[in-house]
């Protein structure tokens, strides 16, 4: 996410907020004040540099966020590596109370799921190893191999360019397995969120990979909490999300990320 300044960031939604409205802060309907329930919030702890295990410690940009909305909205949460396909069940069928790992709210989604007002910024990129004769999005047309995440925007932008059910289209459990078809010859790009071919890239410097952005061939993204439908939490988290946006808590929180 290089191209988005902090400031920048806080502005965009800082209008969106303004234009949206924010709904008003309500006690849940179990419990109220110290007596609130403790949420469990379903994640996939495999989305550097979002969510991911460090030493078997859950971090990342999106737990932090999540635990300093959740201390705003009064609530104690308990956050659970549960995978991304399940926890889309989870949150579907109230077995969590929320969901939060980079997931973008599109009108798909809002069919089956309430989502906060939008906490980030994004837009899929693509990785490649370094001499790729792939420059943009369009370049995938030219009989490539695309890996991606099942279940995501990336697989849903890359069908855009290809066709849905398009053979060269690979569908993975998580990106380190679609980035480990790419780096082993099996795929010719990954297509991904920003942040996390920028991260990996980064991190990963001996294995010699570029990131392509652009702009024209990917639209931008809004990342949301994520609720069952109809849920009596998504009012007390839009007053939280918009007061950590507003406060400063958020822009020290994408300070200390590794992408900065």
């Amino acid at each position: 996410m290089k191209r988005f300044t902090i400031f920048a960031i806080v502005m965009i939604f800082s209008l969106i907020l303004s234009a949206c409205g924010t709904s008003q802060k309500t006690s849940d309907s179990t419990t109220s004040g110290e007596g609130k329930k403790k949420l469990r919030v379903a994640t996939e702890a495999n989305y550097a540099p979002f969510v991911f295990l460090d030493k078997g410690v859950m971090t990342g940009f999106d737990v932090d966020f999540m635990n300093a909305v959740a201390k705003e909205a009064g609530y104690e949460i308990e956050m659970v590596n549960v995978g991304w396909d399940p926890l889309f069940v989870e949150v579907k069928d109230k077995l969590a109370d929320m969901g939060i790992c980079a997931i973008t709210i599109n009108d798909k989604r809002l069919k089956t799921y309430d989502f906060s007002v939008p906490y980030y910024l994004s837009t899929n990129e693509i990785l490649v190893p370094q001499g790729s004769d792939i420059k943009s999005a369009a370049d995938l047309k030219n009989d490539k191999v695309v890996a991606v995440l099942g279940g995501t925007t990336g697989q849903v932008a890359v069908e855009k360019i290809l066709g849905e059910n398009n053979k060269n289209i690979k569908k993975f459990d998580n990106n380190n397995l679609a980035i480990l078809e790419m780096t082993s010859g099996g795929a010719d790009a990954v297509v991904a969120d920003n942040a996390v071919v920028q991260v990996y890239a980064q991190n990963n410097p001996n294995e010699n990979l570029s990131v392509i952005s652009d702009k024209e061939g990917f639209e931008n993204e809004f990342y949301g909490l994520m609720f069952p439908k109809g849920s009596d939490l998504k009012a007390d988290f839009d007053v939280a999300v918009t007061e950590v946006l507003k406060n400063g808590t958020y822009t020290e929180i994408y300070k200390k990320m590794v992408w900065c």
